[in-house]
């Protein structure tokens, strides 16, 4: 579908959706699960009122009368479902706690599914599933937020194809939530079908996401929340010659990940042809000058001592335990960012810790300097949250229990209950008659992270109740000392006049496979970390000439052939393209 459609774009995504009417009218498309050949219809005759008809005493025997489509198998079937291990301290074994054992027995036992989770180590996705492919133990779902990791599995062969037409049969809500969120242009790789995808609600604002300043410490030195670059430094200044810390301020750590946040560098608007070679989650775009404008100003903040001399020494992987959240939970730096949930540990530490403290979140402009940053960027997800696939190995009885696992999931009774858990347990109603979870709440029915979105991301990227504000109401930090509800909101209207100007979107993502950076991917990361600590550390005179000598390096080591490749898909018509 992608293939044949992928000219076919809409302004209507900001996230530069790909227009995918076309792709639903597709041949290859399946039809309404729900529709009847009209012969069959004529020759219904429809039974006697005071009996009930065949259909419904068949719905009515059936576990889930209200979803026809979920059959008892008549024998035995057995999936395996990833989910990630986030390692995180008083909390549940992922694979294996009572939510896991709510899902066998509220919806597998009574569909004849035997439903194992395998714990996936949120930091090292692709090793694991790297070793339970070689095993012979490719879990039966397979899924991932980021697409090259997807289009590897598919590409190398773990992941097998996707008929959609049974598909939607089998799982017709999550099949028709796909064509109302206009996903159906992403579901082919190489002209093949591979993937389902769950829907990212409000995925252009990154509302979830916060970073959380100092603002005691900004009160002392007469500061505000800095809104500009500008502010920031002075803030900054003012707070070392305050000695409000006996450490750099600013932590930042080595980076573990390809993904170089250089989009507020980027000139608005940035050129479609250079964001399709270099904008990527798979390899580093280093030979572009949004980095290069990064590094710089990282190269000016390290020599005024605003960046730890040992920074490299630490990574700087979000959502685990890392020497730059400990210092942030000690009081020594001006901020740190993550995820918001009912519960925040490393925010409910930091308060412990500072009980007089103050926080604020950062301002979305506070990267802008003219000449260098033009106005605020960011990052917008895509237009779904998690891409699923199937195993290549598994059967068509274990395909179509994930697709009922999916289906069951996605529906709004089971999902309140999954992310909520039990009332007056793990939640009370507040006046609004809505749920409020208990963030301190350890017994044996308490959620895992943030929701237990780790298990519901199958279906969805993060928890949705009634209006945005009431959903950032129930994903606001409980328990603190300060409420950030308000914050939070007036953050995503911040973030959304961002995205209303056409400055969110995310990266271009190929309906074919990009073979070269599969090949070069580990060593230009490699040669990333190594090359962006070298040009932070360095003399600032140096800087112009040492930036040249690496990036050509970095071009001859593999990243010249990625970026040519990527940009012969874009001509031939094989990418997204930028909003309009």
């Amino acid at each position: 579908m992608f293939i044949r459609n992928a000219r076919r774009f809409t302004a209507f995504f900001l996230a530069f959706a790909m227009l995918v009417l076309a792709a639903a009218c597709s041949t290859n498309d399946p039809a309404p699960a729900t529709a009847a050949p009209a012969s069959a219809a004529a020759a219904t005759v429809a039974p006697a009122a005071s009996e009930p008809a065949p259909a419904e005493e068949t719905a009515a025997a059936l576990p889930f009368p209200n979803q026809p489509t979920l059959v008892p198998f008549e024998s035995r079937v057995h999936i395996t479902v990833p989910v990630y291990d986030r390692s995180k301290e008083g909390y549940p074994a992922v694979d294996d706690n009572y939510w896991t054992q709510y899902i066998q027995k509220e919806f597998g036992d009574k569909l004849n599914i035997d439903v194992e989770y395998v714990a996936i180590p949120r930091g090292d996705v692709m090793t694991k599933y790297s070793l339970l492919i070689a095993g012979n133990e490719t879990p039966t779902i397979m899924m991932e937020y980021d697409y090259p990791k997807v289009a590897q599995w598919a590409n190398d062969g773990a992941m097998g194809e996707l008929d959609l037409n049974a598909f939607a049969a089998t799982a017709p809500t999550y099949y028709q939530a796909m064509v109302d969120n206009n996903q159906l242009g992403y579901t082919d790789l190489n002209g093949k079908t591979y993937f389902a995808l769950s829907e990212r609600p409000y995925y252009n604002t990154t509302f979830t996401y916060a970073t959380f300043v100092r603002k005691d410490w900004l009160d002392k030195v007469g500061a505000g929340v800095p809104k500009s670059y500008a502010e920031f430094t002075a803030a900054i200044d003012a707070i070392i010659a305050e000695g409000l810390t006996d450490k750099a301020p600013k932590g930042i750590g080595l980076p573990s990940a390809a993904y170089v946040k250089n989009f507020p560098f980027r000139d608005i608007p940035v050129d479609e042809k250079e964001w399709v070679m270099h904008s990527s989650l798979g390899t580093p775009g280093f030979s572009w000058y949004p980095t290069e404008r990064l590094l710089r100003r990282q190269n000016a903040e390290f020599n005024k001592g605003y960046i730890s001399s040992e920074y490299d020494l630490d990574s700087d992987t979000t959502g685990g335990t890392t020497q730059i959240q400990t210092d942030f939970i000690n009081g020594k730096t001006f901020s740190y960012e993550g995820y918001m949930a009912a519960t925040v540990d490393w925010l409910s530490a930091f308060y412990q810790n500072n009980p007089d403290a103050e926080l604020a979140i950062a301002s979305v402009y506070q990267e802008v300097e003219p000449g260098v940053v033009a106005d605020a960027q960011i990052r917008a997800d895509n237009p779904f949250g998690m891409i699923v696939g199937f195993s290549s190995k598994a059967t068509d009885d274990e395909k179509k229990a994930a697709w009922m696992l999916m289906e069951w999931m996605l529906q709004p009774d089971v999902l309140y209950v999954l992310e909520n858990g039990v009332e007056g347990v793990t939640f009370t109603l507040g006046a609004d008659g809505l749920p409020v979870v208990d963030a301190d709440y350890r017994g044996t029915e308490m959620l895992n992270h943030n929701n237990n979105i780790d298990m519901t991301c199958l279906v969805h990227a993060s928890k949705k109740i009634g209006t945005i504000e009431q959903t950032i109401a129930a994903i606001a930090p409980k328990g603190l000392p300060q409420d950030f509800t308000q914050a939070l909101i007036d953050n995503y209207y911040d973030l959304k006049a961002v995205a209303d100007k056409g400055n969110a979107y995310s990266d271009p993502i190929f309906a074919v496979a990009i073979d070269s950076e599969s090949e070069y991917s580990a060593t230009l990361l490699s040669l990333w970390q190594e090359y962006s600590v070298a040009l932070t550390k360095c003399k600032p005179e140096e800087f112009d000439a040492l930036y040249a000598d690496l990036s050509k390096k970095f071009l001859d080591a593999g990243y010249q052939e990625i970026i040519d490749e990527r940009l012969e898909a874009y001509e031939n018509g094989f990418t997204t393209k930028l909003p309009k």
